[in-house]
């Protein structure tokens, strides 16, 4: 897993800059892979997986071999508290230690909340995936409106530099017409600047080089389903809130704390084993037999008599930030409930404003249409058709930016419910 994550790490540096043509789906597809903070935040998961290892290690029987081989004189003394021996091997194990039983289960219990937090980090990719995307595709459909506007006052102010030189028009017209063409032109640069750094934003967030692109391709997208009510997403928010689990995850962590530092007053058992095969010029002038072939099974006992005052202390942290967690829990269900709310409202605004948009571009499309009946008639002028023309890609502008509000607290509703990553899936 390691390997697969520095390769994609290594690939994210690309020798020239790409553009990257993509839809919702493939970009979040990618961002759920390439992301740097993700693949950051797996690397903390794993670390954290392999943290269990290490607690596990008291209860893993170990073995170790070696020789205390010696010249002896005199009476053969022992050598690291083993006597003289040609080759000599000793295991241990934990066979009863509460305290280390439990710090195993705290660590244990660490790893799935480092999970839980990768896990909340995908959810923040996604949705910053969506997001920028979307305003992207916006950002997109509202630079093709103006190059529209922009042609058409391109056209009007030939028109009306005609009308003006026939005497038709006053002067200053010209410099009316000079003037919301210098204003579109200055809002179509500006457009297009901020499109490139939004799809160079989309390619970082994917995992791409700073140099890169991302173009959202325009694709026939479904409306992102969302609850029925303002209670079941409030609901749906309660039972799938990462932070919640996350704070759970929190709370078992510190118990097992708590009884690890109690556990230190309790016996600690320990099985021993070890073997010596001991040479027989080290012993024969001491004792009247001699076996070569050593060797002994048993048990280490240790039990407490006075553990001082720092396992007591320990523990009263750990109950203290038990009471500090279940507090913040409280206040995370309040926010939760609160910004659930919110956005389920937001949304119901924002498709109020959609619904009025839309309706204010179809009279002005029908006004159009209007217009230019009646300048096959002879009853309207071609500049009053390009300025109820450029009123109308206003309103195209207005409908798009609506229907962006719409599709973004859609977005936030999802997010807040936890189920953002399956719609976008």
């Amino acid at each position: 897993m390691l390997k697969h994550i520095l390769l994609v790490c290594l690939a994210t540096v690309p020798a020239f800059a790409e553009v990257h043509p993509l839809t919702l789906r493939q970009a979040v597809e990618i961002a759920l892979k390439g992301n740097l903070d993700l693949v950051l935040s797996r690397m903390d998961q794993q670390k954290a997986q392999a943290s269990i290892r290490v607690a596990k290690d008291p209860f893993v029987p170990k073995l170790y071999a070696g020789s205390g081989l010696a010249k002896v004189w005199g009476y053969p003394t022992s050598i690291e508290g083993a006597a003289p021996s040609i080759i000599q091997t000793r295991t241990d194990m934990a066979l009863f230690n509460r305290a280390k039983s439990y710090e195993l289960a705290r660590v244990r219990e660490t790893a799935r909340g480092a999970e839980i937090d990768t896990q909340s980090k995908s959810d923040q990719v996604a949705y910053q995936t969506a997001t920028l995307f979307l305003d992207a595709q916006q950002l997109d459909r509202n630079k093709q409106s103006l190059q529209l506007e922009v042609e058409s006052l391109q056209r009007v102010s030939r028109t009306v530099g005609v009308q003006v030189e026939e005497g038709r028009q006053l002067p200053i017209e010209n410099k009316r017409v000079a003037v919301d063409l210098a204003r579109a032109s200055q809002r179509l640069s500006a457009l297009n600047d901020d499109l490139d750094y939004s799809e160079a934003s989309l390619a970082v967030v994917l995992g791409y080089a700073a140099t890169d692109r991302v173009q959202p391709v325009q694709e026939e997208r479904a409306a992102f389903e969302i609850p029925g009510s303002e209670q079941a997403a409030t609901e749906l928010a309660f039972e799938n809130n990462k932070d919640i689990r996350k704070l759970e995850s929190q709370l078992q962590a510190k118990g097992f704390e708590v009884k690890e530092a109690e556990a230190t007053r309790l016996p600690v058992v320990d099985l021993v084993a070890q073997y010596a095969l001991l040479a027989k010029t080290n012993y024969e002038n001491f004792f009247t037999r001699f076996q070569r072939n050593n060797g002994e099974l048993g048990v280490s006992i240790q039990i407490p008599l006075l553990t001082g005052s720092a396992s007591k202390g320990l523990a009263s942290q750990a109950q203290i930030d038990i009471l500090e967690l279940r507090t913040q829990m409280s206040q995370v269900r309040n926010r939760i409930q609160l910004d659930t709310q919110k956005s389920y409202q937001e949304l119901q605004k924002a498709t109020s404003a959609q619904e009025v948009a839309r309706l204010d571009l179809d009279y002005t499309r029908d006004q159009v249409s209007l217009l230019l009946a009646q300048l096959g008639e002879g009853r309207a002028t071609e500049q009053q058709v390009d300025n109820a023309r450029l009123t109308e890609q206003e309103k195209w502008i207005a409908f798009y930016d609506a229907q962006h509000a719409v599709e973004n607290a859609r977005l936030d509703l999802l997010r807040q419910t936890g189920t953002l990553q399956a719609a976008l899936r």
